[in-house]
Protein backbone atom coordinates (compact mmCIF):
# COMPACT_ATOMS: atom_id res chain seq x y z
CA UNK A 1 0.00 0.00 0.00
CA UNK A 2 1.46 3.31 -0.97
CA UNK A 3 2.01 5.65 1.59
CA UNK A 4 -0.06 9.34 0.98
CA UNK A 5 0.65 12.50 2.80
CA UNK A 6 -1.58 14.02 4.43
CA UNK A 7 -4.43 16.67 2.70
CA UNK A 8 -6.95 19.03 3.59
CA UNK A 9 -10.55 16.75 3.26
CA UNK A 10 -12.87 19.83 3.49
CA UNK A 11 -11.45 21.03 0.34
CA UNK A 12 -12.68 17.21 -1.71
CA UNK A 13 -16.08 17.54 0.41
CA UNK A 14 -15.09 14.23 2.38
CA UNK A 15 -16.21 15.78 5.89
CA UNK A 16 -19.91 14.44 5.95
CA UNK A 17 -19.11 11.25 4.61
CA UNK A 18 -16.17 11.28 7.71
CA UNK A 19 -18.64 12.35 9.87
CA UNK A 20 -21.50 9.32 8.85
CA UNK A 21 -18.98 7.08 9.68
CA UNK A 22 -18.00 8.71 13.25
CA UNK A 23 -14.75 10.10 11.99
CA UNK A 24 -12.95 13.32 11.78
CA UNK A 25 -10.40 15.36 9.61
CA UNK A 26 -7.94 14.47 12.53
CA UNK A 27 -8.47 10.92 12.27
CA UNK A 28 -8.29 11.01 8.22
CA UNK A 29 -4.61 12.79 8.35
CA UNK A 30 -3.69 10.26 10.84
CA UNK A 31 0.39 9.65 10.39
CA UNK A 32 1.71 6.52 12.40
CA UNK A 33 3.95 5.26 9.89
CA UNK A 34 2.23 2.39 8.39
CA UNK A 35 1.08 2.49 5.20
CA UNK A 36 -1.50 -0.42 6.15
CA UNK A 37 -3.10 1.65 8.81
CA UNK A 38 -6.61 2.75 8.29
CA UNK A 39 -6.12 6.75 7.85
CA UNK A 40 -3.81 6.12 5.03
CA UNK A 41 -5.80 3.48 3.28
CA UNK A 42 -9.10 5.65 3.33
CA UNK A 43 -6.18 8.70 2.08
CA UNK A 44 -5.10 6.79 -0.33
CA UNK A 45 -8.27 5.23 -2.10
CA UNK A 46 -9.78 9.13 -1.84
CA UNK A 47 -7.09 10.24 -4.02
CA UNK A 48 -7.39 7.21 -6.63
CA UNK A 49 -11.29 7.75 -6.12
CA UNK A 50 -11.38 11.27 -6.73
CA UNK A 51 -9.33 10.90 -10.27
CA UNK A 52 -12.35 8.42 -11.55
CA UNK A 53 -15.28 10.29 -10.52
CA UNK A 54 -16.86 12.69 -13.18
CA UNK A 55 -16.36 16.07 -12.37
CA UNK A 56 -20.00 16.92 -11.62
CA UNK A 57 -20.09 14.14 -8.80
CA UNK A 58 -16.86 15.20 -7.28
CA UNK A 59 -18.80 16.19 -3.70
CA UNK A 60 -21.36 13.50 -4.03
CA UNK A 61 -22.89 12.19 -0.94
CA UNK A 62 -25.45 9.95 -0.63
CA UNK A 63 -28.80 10.71 0.25
CA UNK A 64 -30.14 6.84 0.93
CA UNK A 65 -29.63 5.20 3.94
CA UNK A 66 -29.42 1.84 2.15
CA UNK A 67 -26.54 3.08 0.46
CA UNK A 68 -24.43 3.61 4.10
CA UNK A 69 -26.14 0.24 5.03
CA UNK A 70 -24.76 -1.68 2.36
CA UNK A 71 -21.87 0.04 2.50
CA UNK A 72 -21.31 -0.83 6.16
CA UNK A 73 -22.23 -4.66 5.40
CA UNK A 74 -19.28 -4.99 2.64
CA UNK A 75 -16.80 -3.08 5.18
CA UNK A 76 -17.44 -5.46 8.46
CA UNK A 77 -17.26 -8.46 6.44
CA UNK A 78 -13.78 -6.86 5.04
CA UNK A 79 -12.91 -6.66 8.42
CA UNK A 80 -14.15 -10.20 9.33
CA UNK A 81 -11.99 -11.60 6.59
CA UNK A 82 -8.94 -9.73 7.84
CA UNK A 83 -9.64 -10.85 10.99
CA UNK A 84 -9.25 -14.48 9.93
CA UNK A 85 -6.52 -14.12 7.33
CA UNK A 86 -4.59 -12.13 9.34
CA UNK A 87 -4.53 -10.04 6.37
CA UNK A 88 -1.99 -6.39 6.47
CA UNK A 89 -5.60 -4.61 5.44
CA UNK A 90 -9.18 -5.33 4.57
CA UNK A 91 -10.29 -5.60 1.62
CA UNK A 92 -13.80 -5.73 -0.20
CA UNK A 93 -14.47 -9.29 -1.21
CA UNK A 94 -17.63 -11.09 -1.30
CA UNK A 95 -20.73 -9.68 0.03
CA UNK A 96 -24.22 -8.94 -1.25
CA UNK A 97 -25.40 -6.04 -4.23
CA UNK A 98 -27.44 -3.51 -4.30
CA UNK A 99 -30.10 -2.37 -7.39
CA UNK A 100 -30.82 1.13 -7.58
CA UNK A 101 -34.30 2.06 -9.45
CA UNK A 102 -36.05 4.89 -10.78
CA UNK A 103 -37.07 7.07 -13.78
CA UNK A 104 -34.27 9.12 -15.37
CA UNK A 105 -33.01 12.06 -13.22
CA UNK A 106 -33.74 10.95 -9.97
CA UNK A 107 -30.41 11.06 -8.98
CA UNK A 108 -29.35 6.98 -8.97
CA UNK A 109 -26.06 7.72 -10.85
CA UNK A 110 -25.24 10.56 -8.28
CA UNK A 111 -25.78 8.17 -5.71
CA UNK A 112 -23.77 5.33 -7.08
CA UNK A 113 -20.72 7.65 -6.99
CA UNK A 114 -21.72 8.66 -3.74
CA UNK A 115 -21.13 5.47 -2.55
CA UNK A 116 -17.60 4.96 -4.33
CA UNK A 117 -16.43 8.03 -2.31
CA UNK A 118 -18.01 6.87 1.06
CA UNK A 119 -16.48 3.28 0.81
CA UNK A 120 -13.41 5.16 0.24
CA UNK A 121 -13.12 7.35 3.37
CA UNK A 122 -13.65 3.76 5.77
CA UNK A 123 -9.84 2.35 5.17
CA UNK A 124 -10.93 -0.50 3.72
CA UNK A 125 -9.89 -1.29 0.54
CA UNK A 126 -12.21 -1.80 -2.78
CA UNK A 127 -10.86 -1.68 -6.13
CA UNK A 128 -13.68 -0.66 -8.22
CA UNK A 129 -14.64 -0.94 -12.10
CA UNK A 130 -17.37 1.52 -13.06
CA UNK A 131 -18.91 1.74 -16.41
CA UNK A 132 -22.24 2.34 -17.72
CA UNK A 133 -24.33 -0.61 -19.84
CA UNK A 134 -24.14 1.43 -23.35
CA UNK A 135 -20.10 1.60 -22.81
CA UNK A 136 -19.72 -2.10 -21.61
CA UNK A 137 -21.54 -3.28 -24.46
CA UNK A 138 -19.29 -0.97 -26.62
CA UNK A 139 -16.54 -2.53 -25.37
CA UNK A 140 -17.41 -5.77 -25.87
CA UNK A 141 -18.33 -6.06 -29.33
CA UNK A 142 -15.85 -8.20 -31.67
CA UNK A 143 -13.62 -5.68 -33.61
CA UNK A 144 -10.50 -6.21 -34.77
CA UNK A 145 -6.89 -5.93 -32.36
CA UNK A 146 -9.02 -6.79 -29.09
CA UNK A 147 -9.73 -9.92 -27.14
CA UNK A 148 -13.59 -9.60 -26.53
CA UNK A 149 -13.46 -12.08 -23.98
CA UNK A 150 -10.46 -10.97 -22.00
CA UNK A 151 -12.51 -7.29 -21.85
CA UNK A 152 -15.33 -9.41 -20.42
CA UNK A 153 -13.21 -10.80 -17.81
CA UNK A 154 -12.34 -7.75 -16.52
CA UNK A 155 -15.64 -7.14 -15.68
CA UNK A 156 -16.87 -10.45 -14.88
CA UNK A 157 -14.37 -10.59 -12.06
CA UNK A 158 -14.25 -6.87 -10.90
CA UNK A 159 -14.16 -6.99 -6.89
CA UNK A 160 -16.31 -4.65 -7.08
CA UNK A 161 -18.41 -3.34 -9.89
CA UNK A 162 -20.68 -0.47 -10.84
CA UNK A 163 -22.83 -0.78 -14.17
CA UNK A 164 -24.96 2.65 -14.86
CA UNK A 165 -28.42 2.82 -16.78
CA UNK A 166 -28.63 -1.22 -17.07
CA UNK A 167 -31.70 -1.81 -19.07
CA UNK A 168 -31.63 1.34 -21.35
CA UNK A 169 -30.02 -0.09 -24.36
CA UNK A 170 -31.90 -1.61 -26.60
CA UNK A 171 -32.21 -5.38 -26.01
CA UNK A 172 -30.93 -7.69 -29.00
CA UNK A 173 -29.30 -10.77 -28.59
CA UNK A 174 -25.80 -10.19 -27.89
CA UNK A 175 -26.89 -7.39 -25.19
CA UNK A 176 -28.97 -10.65 -23.64
CA UNK A 177 -26.48 -13.11 -23.39
CA UNK A 178 -23.76 -10.02 -22.14
CA UNK A 179 -26.36 -9.32 -19.50
CA UNK A 180 -26.49 -13.27 -18.03
CA UNK A 181 -23.26 -14.35 -18.32
CA UNK A 182 -21.99 -11.35 -16.14
CA UNK A 183 -24.64 -10.90 -13.74
CA UNK A 184 -24.77 -14.87 -13.60
CA UNK A 185 -20.91 -14.75 -13.31
CA UNK A 186 -21.48 -12.09 -10.32
CA UNK A 187 -23.90 -14.11 -8.97
CA UNK A 188 -22.75 -17.11 -8.32
CA UNK A 189 -19.24 -15.84 -7.07
CA UNK A 190 -21.52 -13.62 -4.85
CA UNK A 191 -19.07 -10.19 -6.06
CA UNK A 192 -20.33 -6.92 -5.03
CA UNK A 193 -22.06 -4.76 -7.69
CA UNK A 194 -23.69 -1.90 -7.92
CA UNK A 195 -26.82 -1.59 -10.62
CA UNK A 196 -28.68 1.25 -11.37
CA UNK A 197 -31.45 1.10 -13.94
CA UNK A 198 -34.70 3.53 -14.59
CA UNK A 199 -36.64 0.06 -15.86
CA UNK A 200 -39.33 -0.47 -13.26
CA UNK A 201 -39.32 -3.12 -10.74
CA UNK A 202 -42.63 -4.79 -12.39
CA UNK A 203 -40.49 -4.60 -16.19
CA UNK A 204 -36.96 -6.13 -14.93
CA UNK A 205 -38.00 -9.50 -16.89
CA UNK A 206 -39.82 -7.82 -19.65
CA UNK A 207 -36.87 -5.38 -20.07
CA UNK A 208 -33.61 -7.73 -19.17
CA UNK A 209 -35.37 -11.69 -19.21
CA UNK A 210 -36.41 -13.56 -17.05
CA UNK A 211 -33.07 -15.31 -15.78
CA UNK A 212 -31.15 -12.10 -15.47
CA UNK A 213 -34.33 -10.71 -13.61
CA UNK A 214 -34.47 -13.72 -11.17
CA UNK A 215 -30.82 -13.39 -10.20
CA UNK A 216 -30.99 -9.62 -9.84
CA UNK A 217 -33.95 -10.27 -7.59
CA UNK A 218 -31.78 -12.81 -5.34
CA UNK A 219 -28.61 -10.89 -4.94
CA UNK A 220 -29.71 -7.18 -5.22
CA UNK A 221 -31.53 -5.19 -2.36
CA UNK A 222 -33.89 -3.26 -4.88
CA UNK A 223 -33.82 0.54 -3.36
CA UNK A 224 -36.48 2.60 -5.91
CA UNK A 225 -36.03 6.03 -5.94
CA UNK A 226 -38.45 8.78 -7.15
CA UNK A 227 -39.03 12.40 -7.35
CA UNK A 228 -38.45 15.29 -10.13
CA UNK A 229 -35.59 15.22 -13.02
CA UNK A 230 -32.89 17.08 -10.69
CA UNK A 231 -31.51 17.56 -14.52
CA UNK A 232 -34.04 19.96 -15.58
CA UNK A 233 -34.52 21.53 -11.99
CA UNK A 234 -30.82 22.63 -12.53
CA UNK A 235 -31.62 23.58 -15.99
CA UNK A 236 -34.17 25.48 -15.05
Amino acid sequence: MQWTPPYDPAKHGLLPLLARQGRTANWFNTDDGDPYGEPNVARWSSHRTAKTIPFIYRRAVAERPEISNWLNTLTAEARKQQAQRGAPVASVGRGPSLLLLGPTGVGKTYEAHAAIRELAITGVVARWTVTTAADLYAKLRVRHGVDSEAEFQKYATSTILLIDDLGAAKISEFTEDINFRLINHRYENALPTLFTSNVLPKELTARLGDRVASRLNEMCQPVVITGPDRRRAVAA
